[in-house]
């Protein structure tokens, strides 16, 4: 039975990359939300948009956090990488930057968000893995990450037991 996983990513450059991921059918992961729907809960401020985030995690393992060019630093992608370690779930990212998107376009590396946390004094990056698929070819990278991707959220919920 594949593990239920929380997509994170910064929704207007990354979406269809991010579609991709989740379209690979490797882990299961929360549904994509309309457009229309999404407008809804932005409509409710911070507050409904918290607890539409903190609704989705409900059941899920992991939050798998993909990595585009304007990723880390983001308020509500830091919220759901913080909210996804305190409840004790794994997390773990995947560069997604030459994905290319709708417009068969690919874009460059973003920084890693795992290094705007600290846990115990240490960069959280050095423990929390972001994964870089080692090709530039988009359906190479797609290959590596559907052939990866269920490992690499089983190393994640592990490294997490340890902490």
């Amino acid at each position: 039975m594949a593990r239920k996983v929380f997509y994170s990513f910064h929704y207007v450059p990354d979406n269809w990359r991010a579609a991709t991921v989740r379209n690979a059918g490797v882990v299961e992961g929360n549904h994509p939300i309309s457009d229309n729907d999404w407008e809804q809960v932005k409509a409710g401020g911070d507050t409904a948009i918290q607890a539409w985030i903190d609704k989705q995690f409900i059941g899920k393992s992991c939050a798998v956090v993909l990595i585009g060019s304007q990723t880390a630093g983001r308020k509500w992608i830091n919220y759901e990488i913080s909210k996804a370690w305190k409840d004790g779930k794994g997390v773990v990212g995947v560069y997604i930057h030459n994905l290319k998107n709708v417009e068969g376009k690919q874009t460059s590396k973003g920084r890693n968000p795992f290094s705007d946390f600290t846990l115990g004094g240490v960069a959280l990056s050095s423990v929390v893995r972001a994964y870089d698929p080692p090709f530039t070819l988009s359906t190479y990278v797609y290959d590596h990450i559907k052939t990866n991707l269920e490992g690499w959220v089983e190393e994640a919920i592990e490294i997490r037991g340890r902490y």
